[in-house]
């Protein structure tokens, strides 16, 4: 398991990490979420043993990083967001230099190829010149390299950058299969592939951790009112303004005539479902209801809320 701590990593007077504390359990693949310049990278970086905090703990299997660094790298296996290929290499040549570094040759070599071949799907480009593989290909191969020494934990930043939709759907099914026997910690600035990831998302703004948990509990947490929206034929301004006073549980937000269809607008907490009175009333004052559609808070809103300015505080 992975354990931090108060962690902080300051750049001069920019904070760019604040004092951020979670724990990741094996077996889980947890999505690290957040804008660009949230503090994704640096926090990967630290928990890499790349970067020295300037202030917090790092645990790794009951190891402090700073004391055991050499050590808990080899327990893990980590893809930068720049996938550090070399190009003119072929894929097994590359995959042979990284495993030497760790000594890794002979036949645990061989038996290594061959688990990240048949894990990450390489067997069609194994001798490739890795500057002739696609996109999705040079992922896997980042992955493959990562995998080479077998290690328990996986992190991941943005492992899907600049892939097309199908390379995703690859890669997205990839990183679900190992997490079945490692941990594995992605970040990511794509909120719907996180979602259709990971077992629990942490979102990161500004260098602090603004939500943790999974998608239900998120949206149970942050889910505020729910929108709804009507499209009408019949309705007067004045019936329409008097619904909140027929309605308390409703609120009457606005009211467009396209056409001769009124567009209306209304809004009512998640707990307190009107639709069943407000058809009974629009009955009564010879509306004729064309589509009534509410809309409840889902992860995109709340990432949006809690990524803009003054989120953290929502």
């Amino acid at each position: 398991m992975i354990k931090i701590t108060d962690l902080s990593k300051n750049y001069g007077s920019v904070e760019a990490v604040k004092s951020i504390s979670f724990d990741i359990q094996n077996g889980e693949i947890v999505g690290f979420l957040g804008a660009n310049g949230a503090g994704k990278t640096t926090t990967l970086k630290m928990m890499t043993g790349y970067l020295v905090p300037t202030t917090g703990t790092i645990e790794v299997n009951d190891l402090n990083i700073m004391d055991h660094t050499r050590e808990i790298q080899k327990q893990i296996g980590y893809l930068p967001e720049l996938n550090p290929l070399y190009s003119e290499m072929r894929v097994y040549e590359y995959l042979e230099f990284l495993a030497s570094i760790r000594k890794i040759t002979g036949r645990p070599f061989k038996e290594a190829l061959a688990r990240v071949f048949e894990q990450c799907g390489l067997q069609g480009v194994i001798h490739k010149n890795i500057s002739d593989c696609s996109k999705g290909y040079k992922q896997r191969i980042g992955l493959a390299a990562s995998m080479i020494h077998d290690p328990k934990i996986l992190i991941l930043d943005e492992p899907v950058s600049g892939l097309d939709p199908n390379q995703i759907v690859e890669i997205r099914g990839l990183i679900k299969s190992l997490g079945k026997e490692k941990l594995v910690f992605m970040s990511s600035h794509i909120l719907q592939e996180i979602q259709a990831t990971v077992d629990r998302i942490m979102i990161i703004n500004q260098g602090e951790i603004v939500a943790n948990g999974t998608s239900d509990e998120l949206m149970s947490n942050f889910m505020g009112n729910v929108l709804l929206n009507m499209e009408v034929k019949g309705a007067e301004t004045e019936s329409v303004e008097h619904i909140q006073a027929n309605l308390p549980t409703v609120k009457f937000i606005s009211m467009k005539d396209v056409s001769g269809v009124q567009q209306l607008q209304f809004e009512y907490g998640k707990d307190q479902d009107p639709r069943e009175e407000l058809f009974k009333y629009a009955v009564e004052n010879n509306w004729t209801i064309l589509k009534m559609n509410p809309h409840t808070t889902n992860l995109e809103d709340i990432f949006r809320n809690l990524t803009t300015d003054g989120g953290a505080n929502a």
